[in-house]
C-alpha cells in the first residue's frame, strides 16, 4: 500500500523527531527527517497536494511522555499513518542521570500505545527502531541497554502489525563509510546527512517508489536484416 493524497501523516517521538520545530506553528516540521519525508512525497505527487503531515515529536521524551499525551497528540488528529521513534531517551536517562526505565515496562508501555491506536484507528502503524553511533568510549556501554530496547521495540511492532524502520542498521552501515560523527556528532542526534539516511529508510519501507512499465528502460532491439543480407563481419570474420 503507497502513501495517498488523502493520507495524514503523524510522527511522534523525541528530539530527533522533533528536529527544531516550531511547536507555534501547526504546520512546523522542523528541519529533520520529518520534513525530508514531507518533502519528498510532494514532489512525488507531482500535480497533487501530497499528504497532510503532522510532527508531534517533543525532545526529551522517553516512552512513557509519549503515553501521557498519546490521545491529544495522536488518536485526536485521526491520522491513517501514525510512526513513532523512541527510545534512545529511555537509554541515556540511565547514563547521565541514573534514571532507569526497564525493558519490560518500556515494551509493555509501546505495547499499550501501538494496540490502542490499532483499536481505535484504521491506521497504519510504522516503527522506527532506535540507534547510536558511539563517537566516544563511554556510549559503547549504552548498548547494554539499548540492544534489550531495540529488541523490545521490535516485539512491540510485531504484536501489533507495525512495519519496522531499521534506522539503526542503516545508520551503522553508513558510518562505515562516512565515520559515526558526520551522521551524529553527538552519537544520537542526526546531522542533515543522517537525518536524509532515516528518511530514505523510511521512504524505501513504507512508499518505496513504483517501478511503471512505461518509464522501464526499453530492451534493445536489433533491426531485422532484409532476407538474403548477410551482416557485417564479427571477430574473425565470423558474420553476426
Amino acid at each position: 500500500m503507497h502513501i495517498k493524497d488523502k493520507d495524514t501523516l503523524l510522527f511522534i517521538g523525541d528530539s530527533i523527531t522533533d528536529a527544531g520545530r516550531d511547536r507555534t506553528r501547526s504546520a512546523s516540521l522542523g528541519s529533520g527527517y520529518v520534513h525530508e519525508i514531507a518533502q519528498t512525497l510532494r514532489a512525488r505527487a507531482g500535480a497533487g497536494r501530497g499528504p497532510a503531515v503532522i510532527n508531534k515529536g517533543l525532545n526529551g521524551n522517553r516512552v512513557y511522555d509519549l503515553e501521557s499525551r498519546w490521545t491529544t497528540d495522536v488518536i485526536d488528529h485521526r491520522p491513517t499513518v501514525v510512526t513513532v521513534k523512541i527510545g534512545i531517551n529511555d537509554t541515556w536517562r540511565r547514563y547521565d542521570r541514573g534514571l532507569i526505565s526497564p525493558v519490560g515496562e518500556f515494551e509493555a508501555c509501546l505495547d499499550r500505545l501501538l494496540a490502542d491506536t490499532a483499536r481505535k484507528l484504521s491506521a497504519r502503524l510504522v516503527v522506527i527502531t532506535p540507534f547510536l553511533l558511539p563517537v566516544t568510549s563511554d556510549q559503547e556501554a549504552w548498548y547494554e541497554d539499548l540492544s534489550p530496547r531495540t529488541d523490545a521495540v521490535l516485539r512491540a511492532a510485531l504484536a501489533n502489525e507495525a512495519q519496522v524502520v531499521r534506522a539503526d542498521l542503516a545508520l551503522l552501515r553508513a558510518a562505515e563509510e562516512q565515520g559515526a560523527a558526520e551522521l551524529a556528532p553527538d552519537g544520537v542526534h542526526p546531522s542533515p546527512l543522517g537525518h536524509r539516511l532515516i528518511a530514505d529508510a523510511w521512504l524505501a519501507a513504507v512508499d518505496p517508489v513504483r517501478l511503471e512499465s512505461a518509464t522501464a528502460v526499453p530492451r534493445e532491439r536489433r533491426p531485422v536484416r532484409p532476407e538474403g543480407d548477410p551482416g557485417r563481419p564479427g571477430r574473425a570474420g565470423v558474420r553476426d
